[in-house]
């Protein structure tokens, strides 16, 4: 049983496809290439909607009172701890598996979770099933990742991984606007429902159209000289070896850390922003909602255009946008935290700010620039490095801001009122540690 599970996701045979001219290959090709790039785009965006369902109804859990905001905190940080776990395992299984089989498993998964939450009032029930969508969660990142390197060329890759990563976006988006609706409407149980219905047009769309690697569509491979087209006897001994000298990598574990402080930041407005608006400045669920899904619309255009800039401008640099929108990230929060009152053209324009550079930030951080300086084999390993690092910040981050939320609670006249301040400082010193400390691989080389 365990040898035919294996088997099943292991990285499909390749295929010799005889009797198709140079220029039908070429076609072929490119056509499969933008069937892959597309179907992960989507298809992660997707990934997204089930995996932020629950950051918009905190507030209704805790005024029925299912919930507190410490237990939020802890539920958060679960999905978080699993899905770092599993996406530094998933970082190194995918540059060995069918990427097609793994990353639909994932999105399945997570959708089948989200259908089931909204019947449930256990706290360690919940816990336990958002962590089962964590684990499964992070196969939807390395899969697309892997799938880039296959299927597109060093010199492209920067620029189609920028307009990938703008799937984050996408998800947050429709996260914040349509699950934020349905729960307006039919209250947080059905958000859920929702976000697993999305779950599942996005089983369908990776499983037809996210391709494993064009050898097994009778194409040769991108990414290799021509005489290793073939499988060769010792690749697994050359996985093994590019994988472990990741490992070994500071310049990758910096940029590790880099990216968890970075993931504080961001996952601070992402898990607690609607609350934030909800709880401090009096907007209603939708209106909250509303503002933060700004942030994500903007950070499509960062993501989009944050790999043609550094391609097209920098030679392939990411270092110098790196620390500019490090730099913005700082200020947006800032402008979005301390500026007092309720002022929605305020919010707006720290949300344009903040999403514009956590767009880039994530592009880069989030594995760009692990991805450029580790071997071409390992790049799966090396966003699993990254990867594990990111979400163990953004976990530690849930916890952190449920607990001193609730302890900086008191009750006025019938009603909760917050002081945000200690986390208002912890969220902004994250993100300008996170700037500091990617200048300090400024000017290391990539492995090749």
């Amino acid at each position: 049983m365990l040898k035919q599970l294996i088997n099943f996701y292991r990285v499909s045979s390749p295929k010799f496809c005889s009797g198709e001219s140079l220029s039908d290959t070429k076609r072929r090709m490119k056509f499969l290439k933008w069937s892959t790039f597309l179907a992960a785009t989507l298809g992660y965006g997707m990934y997204y909607v089930c995996r932020l369902s629950l950051n918009v109804v905190k507030k209704p859990i805790v005024e029925e009172g299912i919930f507190s905001e410490t237990e939020l905190g802890i539920i958060g940080a679960v999905l978080f701890f699993t899905y770092a776990v599993g996406k530094f395992a998933n970082g190194f299984i995918a540059d060995r598996s069918n990427i097609n089989r793994l990353m639909t498993t994932g999105l399945l998964v997570s959708a089948l979770v989200n259908l089931c939450l909204g019947f449930t009032n256990s706290f360690f029930l919940f816990a336990i099933l958002w962590g089962v969508s964590g684990w499964f969660q992070s196969m939807g990142a390395a899969s697309c990742v892997v799938g880039l390197s296959r299927w597109f060329s060093d010199k492209e890759r920067g620029s189609f991984y920028g307009f990938w990563s703008a799937s984050h976006n996408i998800g947050e988006a429709l996260t914040f606007i349509i699950v934020a609706s349905v729960v307006s409407i039919l209250g947080w149980r059905y958000g859920f429902f929702g976000a697993g219905m999305v779950g599942l047009i996005g089983t369908l769309i990776i499983w037809l159209f996210f391709h494993d690697t064009p050898q097994s569509k009778g194409l040769p491979a991108v990414n290799q000289p021509k005489e290793k087209e073939k499988m060769s006897a010792s690749e697994t001994a050359d996985y093994n070896k590019a994988q472990k000298q990741v490992l070994l990598m500071p310049a990758i574990w910096i940029l590790a850390l880099s990216s968890a402080f970075m993931y504080i930041s961001r996952y601070a407005v992402n898990s607690w922003g609607v609350f934030y608006l909800e709880a401090q400045k009096g907007y209603s669920t939708l209106d909250a909602s509303f503002i933060i899904s700004i942030n994500s619309v903007c950070g499509i255009v960062g993501t989009v255009f944050s790999g043609v800039i550094s391609d097209k401008l920098f030679g392939g640099r990411r270092n110098a946008p790196a620390l500019i929108f490090g730099l913005m990230n700082v200020a947006a929060l800032c402008l979005f935290l301390l500026v007092p009152g309720t002022h929605i053209g305020v919010d707006i324009l720290a949300m344009i700010l903040f999403g514009s550079s956590i767009g880039v930030l994530l592009c880069f951080l989030g594995g760009l620039m692990a991805v450029d300086i580790a071997p071409r084999n390992a790049s799966g390993a090396a966003l699993g490095v990254v990867g594990i690092a990111s979400y163990i910040g953004a976990g530690l981050q849930d916890v952190m801001s449920g607990i001193l939320i609730e302890g900086q609670k008191t009750v006025v006249n019938g009603a909760d009122v917050y002081d945000f301040t200690y986390i208002n400082w912890f969220w902004i010193g994250a993100a300008l540690l996170s700037a500091l400390l990617a200048t300090l691989v400024w000017n290391v080389k990539p492995k090749g």
